[in-house]
C-alpha cells in the first residue's frame, strides 16, 4: 500500500521488521537490558548493529517503491525512536518483571516498531496532505488494502472459492461464465465497500475466525457502519498508487541516449590518447638538464616509534588491529583550529567528537581511523575501552569537547562581527 508521505506501508516492511528484530536481540542482550534510562544507549548500539549489517543482502534489499533500502528505513525508524521515548517506555514496561526469551523479546520489539511506523507514517501523511491522520487510521488503510488483495485473490480463483465469492457478491454463483464483477475488479479503486463488509463477515465461516470488521474490538467500529467512508479510503489508495506508479517510460529513451553519449565521449578520449605521437615533442623538444638525469635521493625515513604493548593489548581487546592507536594518531591532522582545540583530548575522545558531528562513516576520515571490520569509525563502546574509561565518562568528555568547539566558533563569529 502506498499513500502520500508514507514509507513503511509496502511489503518491504517485513524485511525492515526482521532486520530491526535481529539487531535488537544483540543490542538488548548486553549489560542492562531494556530500561527507561537506556534509550540513548539502545539507539547508539542499534546504529552500530545496523551499520555492521548494511552490506548484507537483507539490508540492501529495496523496501518500497521510492528507492529506500531496508537498511535506510530501519536506521530512520531507530532515530525516530529517540524522539518518541513513550514507545521505549512502553517496551520497558512490557518486559519488566518477566524472563524475556528471544521469541518474547523479538515479539515485543516488533510490536514497538510496528506502532512507531504507523505514527511516523501518519505524521508524514498529515504533513503531505494537510489532512488529520492518526496511527489507527493508517492501520485502517492497511486493513482495507489487505481486504482488497484477499478479495482479488478469491475472485481470481472463483471456481475454487465459489461459496465465499457468492457470499461476498451477495448472490449464488452458477457453474458457468465468470461473474461480471470478477472482470470489473482491476484495481483497489474498483473494489466496492459492500464487498469488503461481506468479505469480513464471510471469514468466520470460511477463514476460521471473525473478520476485522466483525470482531469485538472497536478499532473499526466507525467503518462497519460507514460504507461511504470505506469507498473513499479505497479510492484514495487506488488514486495515489496510480499517480505514484512508475510512469517514466517516455524518459527511458533519453536515459539511453545520455548513456550512449557518455560512452562515446570516453571512447574518443581514449582513442586520442592512444593515437598521440610517441617520443619527444616535434615542435619544441625539451632539453633535459644534467641534474634532471640523476637519480633522486630518497627522502630520509623517520624512525618509527616503538610499539607500546599495552596499547596493542587495548586495541586487540576490542577487535581492532594491534597498531591501531599509533597509526590513527599519526593520521590525525596536527594543524587547524579544530586540531588545536582538541589537542588536549585523547584520540578516542576526538574520534567520538567526529562520529557525533559527522557520523560513523564520512568520506573525510583517513583509513587509519576506520575499523577494518566495518569500514567506519569504532563504536562508542570500542572507544571507551581504548580510553580506559566507562561509556558514560567518554560520552561526557565528548560532549564537553563539542561544547568547547561551539563556544570557540561563537567567539570567532562575535569577533568577526
Amino acid at each position: 500500500m502506498r499513500l502520500p508521505g508514507t514509507r513503511y506501508q509496502e511489503p518491504g516492511w517485513e524485511e525492515v521488521r526482521k532486520l530491526l528484530g535481529q539487531c535488537s536481540l544483540a543490542a538488548l542482550r548486553g549489560e542492562g537490558g531494556a530500561r527507561p534510562d537506556r534509550l540513548d544507549d539502545y539507539v547508539e548500539c542499534m546504529a552500530a548493529q545496523l551499520l555492521a549489517q548494511r552490506h548484507g543482502a537483507r539490508a540492501r534489499a529495496p523496501a518500497n517503491g521510492y528507492g529506500d533500502t531496508v537498511y535506510e528505513l530501519a536506521v530512520a525508524l531507530v532515530v525516530e525512536l529517540r524522539a518518541r521515548p513513550a514507545d521505549w517506555d512502553a517496551l520497558c514496561a512490557a518486559l519488566a518483571g518477566q524472563p524475556a526469551g528471544d521469541a518474547l523479546l523479538r515479539k515485543k520489539v516488533n510490536d514497538m516498531f510496528a506502532v512507531l511506523r504507523d505514527r511516523v507514517d501518519a505524521d508524514n501523511y498529515q504533513a503531505a496532505c494537510g489532512r488529520p491522520c492518526s496511527p489507527n487510521r493508517m492501520y485502517a488503510y492497511r486493513m482495507l488494502d489487505t481486504a482488497y488483495h484477499d478479495v482479488a485473490r478469491l475472485f481470481a480463483g472463483w471456481r475454487a472459492h465459489r461459496a465465499q465469492v457468492g457470499a461476498i457478491l451477495g448472490r449464488a454463483i452458477d457453474d458457468g461464465a465468470a461473474p461480471i464483477e470478477v472482470r470489473q475488479l482491476r484495481t483497489i479503486a474498483d473494489c466496492r465497500p459492500e464487498w469488503v463488509l461481506r468479505w469480513s463477515a464471510s471469514l468466520e465461516a470460511f477463514g476460521g475466525g471473525p473478520g476485522p470488521l466483525h470482531t469485538r474490538s472497536k478499532r473499526f467500529a466507525s467503518l462497519k457502519t460507514s460504507p461511504d467512508k470505506i469507498a473513499a479510503m479505497l479510492r484514495e489508495i487506488g488514486d495515489y498508487e496510480q499517480l505514484s506508479a512508475n510512469r517514466d517510460q517516455d524518459w527511458l529513451q533519453d536515459l539511453d541516449d545520455a548513456s550512449a553519449w557518455v560512452e562515446d565521449y570516453w571512447r574518443v578520449l581514449q582513442e586520442s590518447d592512444s593515437a598521440a605521437t610517441p617520443g619527444p615533442d616535434r615542435i619544441l623538444e625539451a632539453r633535459q638538464d644534467a641534474l634532471d638525469l640523476e637519480e633522486p635521493e630518497p627522502d630520509p625515513v623517520p624512525p618509527e616509534a616503538p610499539a607500546d604493548p599495552r596499547l596493542e593489548t587495548l586495541a586487540l581487546s576490542v577487535s581492532l588491529p594491534p597498531g591501531y592507536l599509533r597509526e590513527a594518531a599519526a593520521a590525525a591532522p596536527a594543524d587547524g583550529q579544530v586540531a588545536r582545540l582538541l589537542a588536549a583530548d585523547g584520540l578516542p575522545v576526538r574520534l567520538a567528537v567526529f562520529a557525533r558531528l559527522l557520523g560513523q562513516d564520512d568520506d573525510v576520515y583517513p583509513d587509519a581511523w576506520r575499523d577494518p571490520a566495518t569500514g567506519a569509525l569504532p563504536t562508542m563502546q570500542q572507544l571507551a575501552a581504548l580510553a580506559e574509561v566507562s561509556l558514560p565518562t567518554l560520552r561526557k568528555r565528548r560532549d564537553a569537547a563539542i561544547a568547547r568547539l561551539g563556544a570557540a566558533i561563537n567567539d570567532k563569529r562575535g569577533s568577526d562581527a
